[in-house]
């Protein structure tokens, strides 16, 4: 109905000569003031010099609506126009879920397009934390999100094996490795501490017994680096993680690419040397300081290998590039676009969602560390104690731009309290119910139902609800924030159980009324399934 009233109120608007552009649809928040609603009349008040009431006359004067869709319209002070869907509107939805199935609510907005994801990107020095579960989690489902809707869709994983973070891994290494030999060595400066690196060295103690301190340090940092991203892709695997794209940073000195960008940059005048160090002019070009590209010590700071690789991901002509980044690179990203913008590049398809810090908290109280793993909680201990299931789930039912607090008794409850156990419930629900309609010799065949009998209030109330499905999913690709999901789908679970408790489903005595509210619950549960498809989550038949 959005779009046909879409299509319909903007060409009416142009034929007026007034401004499509501007028409907006909404949900009204009370039932009684209709399906959708506009406020295109009081927008162009002040444009048109007359009043609102008399703007919303003009466009629906003769505006020949299809009472299949539309079964009327209403103009409200203080100039809003009401829209009221049909009975037969809603029973055809119904039927089209029934037909498309789990392709249901699928888009071609990204036909024929690519996109690429880039999340995680932590360098092989340590296992995941809880920390990184956040955008593991959001990036995954966006990439979901984006596949849902028609994009090719690459997931890709940055990381760095090179430079002075991996020399002191392999250092720290060889440092435990001697002292499991019984050989009293310190750790380096800066060091790995994490007995995470014990574990490892027992395991190449096990495999190479007679390395000894003259042993080349490569060959701990080596080791090191392939046990902890053999680690790392294990814990995404546990999440239903997998990425299609390893892309490491070396690469982009060993192709000269990192040369390129200073040689670019210098050319154009944006490049100075003070006090040894390599400088960008990012303040004649809008951001408040310049910043280091290259340190006196002739090292690059973060900021040139990240425009070299997007300079990268640009040549590589995706339509769409999604970075995720946590909010320690939020100052950080505006000098890479920055850069793109004053090499001549395309910048404008590079979207960057950002978002913020993980507490664990049990008892009310934080949880500080970890039993074993230095001082932060690894993303496998969480998934260990309430499931990938719970843990996908509570790390993106918030807005990725606000703190989340992980509550781990309400994630390990196994009661309506836990919003994973509520979808969960609900999807089994249904799976019980037409269990039993077929025990009963209840005919659960739904196709030929009589869909004209959903017409009490809360059935008509699941039926609006189950239809906003499509929405919430756009809604998720253009504003790339996937929270308004999990909370879509909580709600239309709270609409199935008032449903349920409201009404008899399987009633022997009216037939035809069971089989057309077992066609509107497996419509629920078509929804169901794939909403939690797309966060990554199971969705059982029975619990």
């Amino acid at each position: 109905m959005f779009e046909y009233l879409t299509k319909r109120l903007s060409a009416r608007l142009e034929l007026l000569g007034w401004p499509a552009e501007r028409l907006q649809l909404s949900r009204p928040k009370k039932a009684e003031n209709g399906d959708w609603a506009t406020n295109i009349a009081m927008a162009l008040a002040r444009d048109l010099k007359r009043s609102p009431m008399q703007i919303a006359e003009e466009p629906m004067d003769g505006l020949d609506l299809d009472p299949g869709i539309v079964e009327k319209f209403e103009i409200l002070n203080p100039g809003f126009i009401n829209f009221f869907q049909s009975a037969d509107y809603l029973s055809s939805q119904i039927r089209k879920i029934l037909k498309e199935k789990d392709d249901y609510g699928k888009s071609n907005f990204g036909s024929g397009k690519t996109a690429q994801v880039e999340f995680v990107s932590a360098n092989p020095t340590g296992p995941l934390t809880v920390g990184h579960g956040r955008q593991t989690v959001l990036g995954d489902t966006l990439a979901n999100i984006l596949t849902w809707s028609g994009y090719e869709v690459t997931r890709e994983y940055y990381f760095n094996n090179a430079g002075r973070q991996m020399r002191l891994l392999g250092e720290s290494l060889k440092a435990r490795y001697l002292e499991l030999k019984g050989e009293s060595i310190s750790l380096p400066d800066g060091g790995y501490e994490g007995a995470y690196l014990i574990d490892i060295a027992q395991d190449l103690l096990n495999e190479q017994p007679d390395l000894t301190a003259d042993t080349d340090v490569e060959l701990f940092k080596s080791y090191a680096e392939t046990s902890i991203f053999t680690n790392i892709k294990s814990s995404l695997e546990r999440i239903g993680v997998v990425h299609d794209v390893f892309y490491n940073e070396r690469s982009l000195y060993e192709t000269g690419k990192i040369d390129e960008v200073l040689s670019i940059l210098g050319e154009r005048g944006l490049l100075y040397e003070k006090d040894g160090a390599t400088w960008f002019k990012t303040s004649e070009l809008g951001i408040e300081q310049d910043r280091v590209l290259v340190k006196s010590t002739g090292e690059p700071t973060y900021r040139l290998p990240d425009i070299a690789y997007h300079r990268e991901k640009v040549a590589r002509g995706f339509d769409l590039v999604v970075d995720i980044f946590g909010a320690d690179h939020i100052d950080a990203y505006p000098d890479v676009l920055t850069a793109l913008k004053v090499m001549g590049l395309k910048y404008e398809h590079i979207e960057v969602v950002i978002h913020q810090f993980v507490t664990l908290l049990r008892s009310g109280e934080v949880v500080k560390m970890s039993t074993r793993k230095a001082n932060f909680v690894t993303l496998d201990e969480l998934i260990d104690e309430v499931g990938a299931d719970v843990v996908r789930y509570f790390y993106i039912m918030r807005s990725a731009s606000s703190h989340l607090n992980f509550d781990l008794d309400l994630a390990k409850r196994q009661t309506e309290e836990n919003p994973v156990f509520y979808l969960q419930y609900a999807h089994a629900r249904i799976s019980s119910i037409f269990r039993r309609a077929q025990e009963r010799g209840l005919d659960s065949d739904t196709e030929n139902a009589d869909l004209s009998l959903l017409n009490e209030e809360f059935a008509v109330a699941l039926i609006n609800k189950a239809l906003e499905f499509p929405e919430v999913i756009d809604h998720c690709r253009r504003s790339l924030e996937v929270h308004h999901l999990p909370g879509y789908l909580s709600e239309l679970a709270t609409a199935l159980h008032k449903f349920y408790t409201e009404y008899k489903v399987i009633d022997l005595e009216q037939p035809e009324l069971s089989k057309a509210r077992l066609a509107l619950l497996e419509a629920v549960q078509i929804i169901l399934r794939s909403g939690l498809r797309i966060l990554g989550i199971s969705a059982p038949e029975q619990m």
